[in-house]
């Protein structure tokens, strides 16, 4: 009892870490990391109220970041555009920002369009198996050659993303991006469309 009162607390804070900071921190790490010039146009899939969409725009001074979600309210609590804004407006960057509503299975902008395109923890919540791989396809579709592909799922979806697309390299975001344990841990895949 007393062990699984142990597990149960250890879970619960690690699961907040990772919600409150740490998934955060990682994302800074990784965009510092990507290389952009600050001209680049990023695309963000399943944005949310922004937290990968701006950190993305702090990041581009002279680009632009378009974060497309369903706003469907079942992932968060205020999940709408409005909040996305008052968001990327209280960080500075409202000019930057552009949200849409768009289904990422069937993304409304033209082939190319894009530099950079990220997702953090958003397509696996498509239900079925061949709607996540078409996720991936318009990603890749929307991506200009040369563009990157940056995507943080948990570790068995992004594997299965890799191996649908047929490239990238994967890597363990490790502890600041578990939720709960190791068994919830979010993998990231990057990847860079041929030209």
């Amino acid at each position: 009892m007393v062990t699984a009162g142990t597990v149960l607390l250890a879970s619960t804070g690690i699961y907040l870490h990772t919600t409150l900071h740490g998934k955060l921190r990682i994302w800074r790490r990784e965009l510092d990391q990507a290389g952009l010039k600050g001209d680049e146009r990023l695309l963000d899939l399943g944005c949310g109220r922004g937290a990968v969409l701006i950190e993305a725009a702090r990041r581009l001074p002279t680009g632009h970041a378009v974060g497309v979600d369903l706003w469907s309210g079942k992932d968060q609590s205020g999940n709408r555009p409005e909040a996305t804004l008052a968001n990327a407006a209280a960080a500075g960057v409202a000019d930057r920002v552009e949200v849409q509503t768009a289904d990422m299975t069937a993304l409304p902008f033209a082939d190319g369009s894009f530099d950079v395109v990220t997702s953090a923890l958003a397509i696996h919540n498509i239900p079925s198996p061949e709607a996540r791989y078409r996720a991936v396809d318009e990603a890749m579709r929307v991506l200009r050659p040369g563009g990157q592909l940056i995507v943080a799922d948990f570790w068995p979806m992004a594997r299965k993303y890799a191996a649908h697309i047929g490239q990238g390299t994967l890597r363990g975001l490790g502890p600041g991006y578990w939720y709960g344990g190791p068994w919830l841990g979010v993998t990231l895949l990057q990847a860079v469309k041929g030209r």
